[in-house]
């Protein structure tokens, strides 16, 4: 009997330092932006964009009294501007004769070692989202199809 109470002890001292452990780690959230072109003739601009500064939301958030008073006029769209970002360029879906597989193969090639790079660092891919604005008609020459990638990281706010 004196055994496995020790047991138990040792297993709650266990679980009480592994649960202060992990308490302290914190998640942070990042989003990758990828935007590929689907213009004709390859006229569009393709890119994957990365934030690379962090932005306080609630410097952009404000509360509705009684569902109708907003202070939303007060805050300029420009201050939310960002001035660290990086652009990796990628190649448009449309050439000069059409769809170009080939763009499409080197665009996945890229996207994948970046998805990879970001994995190396330590974060995870937790879901992705997609949607696409096309060419409406005749009279429509312009359109996107982007893609946003959805990463975490657990880290210690500590270090």
């Amino acid at each position: 009997m004196k055994f496995l109470s020790k047991i138990v002890g040792v297993f709650v001292l266990f679980s009480l330092f592994s649960t202060g452990v992990y308490a302290q780690d914190s998640t942070r959230v990042k989003v990758i932006t990828i935007v590929e072109s689907i213009v004709p003739m390859g006229a569009g601009r393709s890119r994957i964009i990365e934030h690379q500064e962090d932005i306080n939301v609630g410097d952009f958030t404000t509360k509705r009294n009684n569902g109708k008073k907003s202070k939303q006029g007060s805050i300029k769209r420009q201050n939310a501007k960002i001035d660290q970002l990086s652009e990796t360029k990628l190649l448009n879906f449309y050439s000069g004769l059409g769809i170009n597989f080939q763009n499409i193969a080197s665009n996945d090639a890229l996207i994948s070692a970046k998805i990879n790079e970001m994995l190396a660092k330590g974060w995870k891919l937790n879901f992705v989202t997609s949607g696409v604005e096309s060419n409406a008609g005749e009279t429509d020459a312009y359109g996107i199809f982007i893609t946003r990638l959805f990463f975490s990281q657990t880290f210690d706010p500590n270090e």
